[in-house]
């Protein structure tokens, strides 16, 4: 096919119970991917994937592992199903971004599952010390927006959209930027159900222990361009993504300029890996003439192997 196609990956959210169980139980391949991750882990991942409960799998140290292996089992049926495909560049949102990287030949799957297993307990963690909350600020204009957050004392975590910002900071001052944002005329302003302030300031704790547990991981130049979420650009030498990585905890993800760079890169063609399909809705408002498709399930396979056949 045209090289033009780019993987995206699923981040923490998108996760349901039962996700992936039917790519597994129809792949080899796949299934094999759930039987490795369980033996890495040293318990039963693939159980609280597919069977919850959803207490279990919505915890970070859980879902974030969860969430890769289901993302590389849909990149893997797909490429089990559509041998031909090729891969332009990849990325991906938060913890997707070392799915990204993964994809990309830079950890291997063993390092990718222990890394995320460690983020998740450091982010968490983090969450308990200081009481944090998320905003999802959908129709403000930018100038309030900006404002808001120097009055409110909040950080941007999250450019999503031209339309969507979601804003972290301590559980107070996300209350007190709820009700400036709505009487500022947004369209919604809408807590998140969340642990605590991800890609803020209040993540520092995590960011230092992920930094510490990093210098142990071998990283590998990508074999394709991942785009950083923190600088919205491909990643750079090792080192550079280390340190972009490490940063990402504690900085805000530009998803916008990510898609732009995709673009600039030439692609004109997203595949979304893992589960929803959050990301796609959210390139739709980036991208409007991106063409789209995803993989998730047997089904979605099914389409987007038609999908990808017709336009190569």
């Amino acid at each position: 096919m045209n090289n033009k196609a780019a993987i995206l990956c699923a981040g923490q959210g998108a996760q349901a119970v039962g996700m992936g169980r039917d790519l597994a139980e129809s792949l080899p391949a796949c299934r094999e991917l759930f039987v490795k991750a369980d033996e890495i882990l040293g318990y039963d991942l693939q159980k609280i994937i597919f069977e919850g409960p959803d207490t279990e799998l919505v915890k970070s140290s859980h879902c974030q592992p969860a969430i890769f292996t289901v993302t590389a089992a849909c990149f893997t049926a797909l490429k089990v199903q559509y041998s031909e495909f090729s891969t332009k560049a990849a990325a991906g949102l938060s913890l997707g971004e070392w799915t990204a990287l993964y994809l990309a030949g830079s950890v291997s799957f063993e390092d990718g599952l222990r890394i995320l297993s460690a983020r998740g307990r450091f982010m968490q963690e983090a969450c308990e010390e200081i009481e944090g909350a998320m905003l999802s600020v959908i129709g403000l204009e930018s100038e309030k927006l900006r404002d808001m957050v120097g009055q409110c004392g909040v950080e941007v975590a999250n450019y999503n959209s031209p339309a969507q910002t979601v804003l972290s900071g301590r559980k107070q001052n996300i209350l007190e930027a709820e009700k400036m944002a709505k009487e500022s005329g947004a369209k919604r302003a809408i807590q998140l159900n969340v642990a605590g302030a991800y890609h803020s300031s209040l993540m520092k704790s995590a960011g230092d222990k992920l930094n510490a547990f990093l210098n142990d991981i071998r990283i590998n130049p990508p074999e394709f361009p991942v785009v950083s979420n923190v600088t919205g650009e491909p990643h750079g030498s090792p080192d550079e993504i280390r340190q972009a990585m490490v940063r990402q905890v504690t900085t805000a993800v530009k998803w916008i300029d990510c898609i732009r760079s995709l673009d600039n890169l030439g692609v004109n063609c997203c595949v979304e890996c893992g589960p929803g399909r959050v990301l796609s809705g959210l390139v739709k408002r980036i991208q409007p003439q991106m063409r789209l498709c995803n993989v998730q399930d047997g089904q979605s396979l099914k389409a987007a192997t038609a999908f990808l056949t017709a336009v190569s």
